[in-house]
């Protein structure tokens, strides 16, 4: 096993020597990605796709370089550095060298692998794109995330449609089925879903597993004819659908030791027409074993558990398995390797029931059973059945004719016998048919020998001769040319090699050794003699086709003689171009079925059908243009009917003219070395390579020549032009200077004219400067004379707006005024009305007052009447002084009360007013704007007002207390006249001392100078609340006197400030 490290290189090979595959293991190569670090390390590769041809493939690693692997050409190279790693690869775009790449970002890129410039750049998803499918025509692709699915277009790089689902609900995988126009949706509830590409229409779902094989799918894979799809999931158990029938129709059993499916893919086969019969399927161990879903047998595996495989992909012919393992590094493995025993033949179905002495084995019949049942099913009970076939022996004593026994177990004269019954070998078996009958050698390193030497130089310039539309195709043909060139010196200047060789390119361009040993064995065998008469057209080949011809078809050939149409013309065009121009594919192929089954002659008597065939539209053929665009077009031509007549014209041939005995029987290609191919006339060639390489090199001596003579030629022409370049620049500038003396002389002319206008227009300009400054400084003038009217008016109109507004401030204030003094008023007569019921209140109190000391009195004088009674008889006269002391003071007390009480009425009505016209002043001096400095003071007041109410009461208290003292002093009075009445009655005697003490109790009483002292602070204290009142109205009249200059003198200030400005500005 090879290993390539592709290191920092960008571009190189990927094996150095020649790769032989190990049956055991079918690894072709191991390619790793190493840094050149200190400590170096391993760059995993992550993803790997191939391209639609099978021999490309393409691989990113998970630092983001993107690597192109030619198979083919055993080259790499670096195409691309991303700078993140990639999810998922497309390398099938419909334009070969694109590929499309998903990032770790959730963006999707295309570059150019030639280029490599970025395409496009595709944005959408908002998760991870696990998934790139591609559609058959390259067009579209779907890109997958674990939440959506987007549809884009691959020639606008737009998205077409976008598939959103539920969160609950994710997608396993979105995909193209191959070779059609349905998508298939697989979602992680199991179900599944078709739609159809261009509407995006559902065409139907599948139904749900059976509840006893449920298994959640994971991984799907289709078959290249889109019919069977196999799911897999985290089980033993493969479940493959029909497609078609929409139905489940096989469940099979991997063995106990997978427990999961990691990944399912088909193994396409050249010759099973897209119907893949054989499954890979790698498991949670790594391993991935390839199983046929038919027979349900395994038939190889990959991998191990010590390298296990990570995913893994097949290429479209099935040739190559790429394979990520668990390591990081890439495994490209040889599918024909894998199956090589596999695709053994099936031994003989031939059993000797009795073997014959030698000496019997004279002429007799052998004997032999042969089975005609299948191998590895079971066969019907029909099938099962022994035939007998009698099979005589020839005289030499050999079984069969070694030259009918090919490689690979086939029978020539059966396939042959095959070949007549049907006409044409099976499309699927018919390249396998074709190596079998050519007997191809393979051989690897001699066909890697030749293609290392590199494109021959005969063919660099191919595609300007012969332009061929596909460049892979182009470059197949450049190859498997330049291998035919290197293999022998002629065919670098053959000129109708690529016309023979195109046919067998464009079928066999996926295997270029397969295709050079077919052409080289056509060559050998098919094209024997065509170089002997080399430059010139084999003239033998084509004196045996006219004289078969001339045998068969007398007449044609008469007329191809009159018309001057040689063999070069009716049977040359056909060979060197194999048939290709005037047959389609399918005539192609079925010609050629023939061909490699017979004879080489086969080739040439197929020229003379085709000419006896098309002799009715040959016959009618005049010109020589016709008879070229015939042979080189074409034809309405039944094919069968021309192999039917080359059969017929190989049986009745005559020996002396027929091909087959100038030409050698098949010769295969030998083993291991291509043989030397010298049929040709070397001097010829010899001659024409020395004659070539001396017009060579006389072509390059007289370029050499030409090209100095040139550079002499172009030097004396430089030189000559650049004389008269100089002399003509001199003849120029003399008359240059010339022209310019008179020009500056009639420039002077012009200049004093133009200064004497100029001196003109000055003064003029000048003038009317002067009278437009004049009209200016008018216009000016009249401008700030307007300017200053309507500044004037405007002041006016403002002057009169501010008089107005002061007239309404001052009409305003007059009845803010008038309203104050009505409010004055109201609370005037509130307070009246709040005096008077207080009044009456106090009245009322001393009413109650009153009648509680009438009882009083009353309780007195029935104390004193009581008294009477007792001392009435003693001293009457007495009593009647005593009774009038008692009614003085009893009205001295009265008075007291009451002019206390007026006394007191007074002062509440004095400090009443006095506080209204204080909070009046205060309102007015503040000019209504500060109410709550006013509401303070009144605050203030209040708080003195109930102070000397308080006091007044203290007073009342006093006042009262006195009054007790006074009752206190008259009760004592009568007690003690009491107690000195009854004394005297006991004691009469004692009447003078008792005198004496009346009269000291009286003295000691408060009789009349209490009373007079009320009345004097009574009459006092009216008298000042009146002159206070007057005073507090003439403060009020003098306050409004003073607010009305006040807003005199603010007027006049306004209009002053009004003024102000206008003066300024005059």
């Amino acid at each position: 096993m090879q290993s390539t490290d592709l290191g920092n290189k960008e571009s190189g090979k990927i094996w150095h020597r020649k790769p032989s595959p190990a049956t055991r293991d079918g690894i072709i190569v191991n390619i790793i990605h190493t840094t050149s670090d200190y400590l170096p390390k391993v760059l995993r590769f992550l993803n790997v796709a191939f391209d639609s041809s099978g021999d490309g493939l393409i691989a990113g690693d998970h630092q983001g370089h993107i690597y192109v692997f030619d198979l083919s050409g055993n080259r790499f190279n670096l195409v691309q550095r991303t700078a993140q790693a990639c999810t998922a690869l497309a390398f099938n775009l419909r334009r070969k060298s694109e590929f499309l790449v998903a990032l770790a970002d959730y963006s999707i890129k295309c570059f150019d692998t030639v280029t490599k410039e970025l395409i496009s750049w595709m944005r959408g998803h908002e998760s991870s794109v696990f998934s790139i499918s591609v559609h058959a025509s390259g067009r579209y692709a779907i890109t997958t995330s674990s939440d959506t699915a987007q549809l884009w277009d691959l020639d606008t790089f737009q998205r077409k449609r976008k598939l959103n689902i539920l969160q609950s609900v994710g997608i396993q995988k979105v995909f193209f089925l191959p070779l059609s126009n349905t998508i298939l949706s697989c979602f992680k509830d199991n179900s599944i879903f078709a739609w159809e590409c261009d509407t995006l229409s559902c065409k139907y779902q599948l139904p749900a597993p059976p509840e006893s094989s449920s298994i959640l799918y994971k991984v799907f894979a289709v078959t290249r004819d889109g019919r069977i799809l196999a799911a897999g999931g985290k089980s033993n158990h493969l479940h493959l659908w029909c497609l078609e029938a929409k139905q489940l129709f096989r469940i099979i059993q991997m063995p106990t030791k997978v427990r999961a499916i990691r990944h399912l893919e088909f193994l396409p086969d050249s010759f099973d027409a897209g119907s893949n019969q054989v499954l890979g399927v790698l498991s949670q161990d790594g391993i991935m074993r390839f199983i046929n879903v038919q027979t349900c047998k395994l038939l190889f595996e990959i991998g191990s558990l010590d390298e296990g495989i990570s995913s893994s992909v097949i290429s479209p012919h099935g040739r190559y398995i790429a394979s990520i393992m668990e390591n990081g590094s890439l495994n490209i493995y040889s599918v024909q390797a894998l199956t090589q025993e596999i695709n053994k033949p099936p031994p003989p179905l031939v059993k000797v029931i009795e073997d014959l002495p030698k000496s019997k084995l004279t002429s007799g019949d052998l004997k032999i059973k042969i089975t005609s049942g299948r191998v590895q099913r079971p066969a019907k009970s029909r099938e099962n059945q022994i035939q007998t076939r009698i099979l005589k022996q020839d005289l030499t004593g050999h079984f069969e004719n070694k030259e009918n026994e090919l490689s690979d177990g086939l029978n020539k004269k059966r396939l042959q016998i095959l070949l007549k019954g049907y006409g044409e070998y099976p499309t699927k078996y018919r390249m396998f048919i074709w190596r079998s009958l050519l007997q191809l050698p393979e051989n690897h390193t001699a066909f890697s020998s030749l293609i290392d030497k590199g494109i021959h130089v005969a063919f660099l310039n191919l595609q300007k001769k012969y332009p061929i539309k596909s460049r892979k195709l182009l470059r197949v043909l450049q190859r498997t040319l330049s291998a035919l060139a290197h293999w022998s010196a002629i065919f670098s200047d053959t000129p109708y090699l690529p016309l023979l060789a195109f046919p067998f390119v464009k079928l066999f361009q996926n295997n270029q050794l397969i295709c050079f040993e077919v052409v080289a064995t056509l060559i050998i065998n098919w094209c024997q003699h065509w170089f002997e008469y080399f430059p010139n057209p084999p003239i033998n080949i084509l004196s045996m086709i006219e004289n078969v011809l001339a045998f068969h078809d007398k007449e044609l050939l008469q007329h191809f003689i009159d018309h001057d149409i040689t063999s070069q013309l009716y049977a040359w065009p056909l060979l060197e171009t194999v048939f290709s121009e005037v047959l389609t594919r399918e005539e192609w192929l079925k010609l050629f079925d023939n061909v490699f089954s017979n004879h080489p002659s086969f080739l040439l008597m197929t020229v003379v059908a085709y000419n006896v065939c098309s002799r009715a539209p040959l016959l009618n053929c005049k010109l020589k243009d016709d008879f070229e665009y015939f042979f080189h077009h074409r034809n309405n031509l039944d094919i069968s009917v021309v192999i039917r007549e080359v059969y017929h014209l190989m049986d009745t041939t005559p020996t002396d003219i027929h091909p087959d005995g100038m030409l050698d029987a098949f010769v295969a290609l030998t083993k291991g070395q291509y043989p030397v191919f010298n049929q040709y006339p070397k001097f010829i060639v010899d001659y024409q390579t020395q004659e070539q390489e001396r017009i060579r090199n006389d072509e390059l001596d007289y370029l050499r020549e030409r090209q100095t003579v040139e550079n002499m030629q172009a030097e004396v022409d430089q030189q000559r032009v650049e004389d008269e370049a100089w002399n003509q620049k001199q003849e120029l500038l003399r008359k240059a200077e010339e022209t310019r003396r008179e020009m500056l002389l009639q420039e002077e002319e012009k200049m004093l004219q133009q200064k004497q206008r100029l001196a003109a227009v000055k003064r003029e300009l000048k003038v009317k400067e002067m009278h437009l400054q004049e009209a200016a400084r008018r216009r000016f003038l009249k401008l700030q004379q307007d300017q200053r009217e309507m500044e004037l008016r405007r002041l006016d109109d403002e002057i009169e707006r501010k008089v107005h507004m002061r007239d309404q401030e001052i009409a305003t204030t007059v009845k803010d005024l008038e309203m104050r003094h009505l409010e004055l008023e109201s609370q005037k007569r509130l307070y009246e009305k709040n005096l008077t019921r207080n009044q009456e209140a106090v009245a009322k109190e001393m009413r109650e007052d009153a009648d509680a000391y009438r009882r009083k009195v009353n309780l007195e004088e029935h104390t004193f009447h009581r008294l009477i009674e007792t001392d009435q008889p003693q001293n009457q006269k007495t009593q009647k002084l005593i009774e009038e002391n008692l009614a003085k003071a009893e009205q001295a007390c009265l008075n007291t009360d009451w002019r206390i009480q007026a006394l007191h009425k007074q002062r509440c009505d004095d400090l009443q007013r006095d506080e209204g016209y204080q909070e009046m002043a205060k309102l007015l001096r503040k000019n209504r704007r500060k109410e709550i400095e006013v509401l303070n003071a009144m605050m203030e007041k209040e708080a003195k007002k109930w102070k000397e109410a308080e006091e007044k009461d203290f007073h009342l208290k006093s006042e009262k207390k006195a009054s007790a003292l006074s009752d206190a002093s008259r009760q004592w009075f009568l007690e003690k006249e009491i107690s000195d009445a009854l004394e005297h009655t006991e004691h009469p005697c004692n009447e003078g001392p008792r005198c004496q003490n009346e009269q000291v109790a009286s003295s000691c009483l408060p009789r009349t100078s209490p009373l007079s002292n009320f009345s004097e602070v009574g009459s006092s204290t009216w008298i000042s609340l009146n002159q206070r009142k007057i005073q507090w109205e003439a403060m009020e009249q003098n306050l409004l006197e003073r607010v009305r200059n006040l807003r005199q003198r603010l007027t006049a200030q306004a209009r002053n400030r009004c003024q102000t400005p206008h003066l300024l500005a005059t």
